[in-house]
């Protein structure tokens, strides 16, 4: 694994952006994605209920991991977490390391009621176009690819389209600058996306800075019923589980465990 893989993924994000606008404009894809209904927030809403929210992750690989699972039905597996009460579902596109795409979040999308987040390295707003137009209600925007103005840019963008946008932060720097760009969502990685290791206690150390003016996303190393109430007892308002949900054999029954 390179020595800063966010980098390195993200370099191949940009590559594979150059490829796609030669197929398709810019300037044709932004109006086929402005052409579409303009949604009114639901993955936003989908989070922001009383209790603690559930976004359940389609994986089949990670950098960290390699190959999660072998076997992949990701329609199945999607239908499967909206059926146990997931609130939301995470759909990885990244396709060189993370094996996703977006034929999967398209199908997916048409296959489930609740809203799909687009799991991305997004580096242009022609990506959030493509999330839009594959069925997403939200997309991810890390803060340690992005400065401010690109960062508040991209979350001008997802809003004139009535989507939403999981602003992911590692520390407290990235927080403020979220803050600074008044994000809905902040999502708080446990895992640093430059080396891959887990920290458990990320999300709990900027639970505060992080604030209640915002909905608050924990992300990464959850695992069992313990970790979520140490998070729900923190007041916050979701959790994104992916590798936990991928690898439980009864997903339903894992998900009701998670939600004791």
């Amino acid at each position: 694994m390179p020595e800063n893989i966010l980098v390195t993924i993200a370099e191949a994000a940009r590559q594979r952006v150059e490829i796609a606008k030669e197929a398709v404009t810019p300037e044709s894809l932004c109006r086929k994605a402005e052409a579409l209904p303009k949604l009114n927030h639901p993955f936003y809403q989908a989070l922001a209920k009383p209790d603690i929210s559930f976004i359940c992750e389609c994986k089949q690989a990670s950098p960290s991991k390699g190959q999660i699972v072998e076997h992949f039905p990701y329609v199945k597996i999607a239908e499967e977490y909206e059926a146990a009460g997931a609130d939301a579902i995470s759909v990885l596109t990244e396709p060189q390391w993370f094996k996703g795409g977006f034929d999967y979040l398209h199908e997916i999308s048409q296959k489930v009621s609740i809203p799909c987040l687009c799991k991305d390295f997004t580096i242009d707003e022609y990506m959030i176009d493509q999330a839009r137009l594959n069925g997403a209600a939200a997309v991810l925007l890390i803060v340690a690819l992005l400065d401010e103005e690109t960062l508040s840019r991209y979350l001008a963008k997802a809003e004139a389209l009535g989507m939403d946008a999981l602003v992911e932060c590692h520390d407290e720097n990235e927080v403020a600058t979220a803050k600074r760009c008044h994000a809905r969502i902040i999502g708080v990685n446990n895992r640093n996306l430059k080396n891959f290791s887990v920290d458990p206690h990320n999300c709990l150390r900027l639970r505060e800075q992080v604030g209640h003016d915002c909905l608050f996303v924990a992300e990464s190393g959850i695992k069992n019923a313990a970790d979520v109430q140490a998070l729900r007892q923190a007041d916050v308002d979701a959790v994104l589980i992916g590798e936990t949900m991928m690898l439980a054999a009864d997903k339903t029954q894992k998900l009701k465990e998670l939600k004791q």
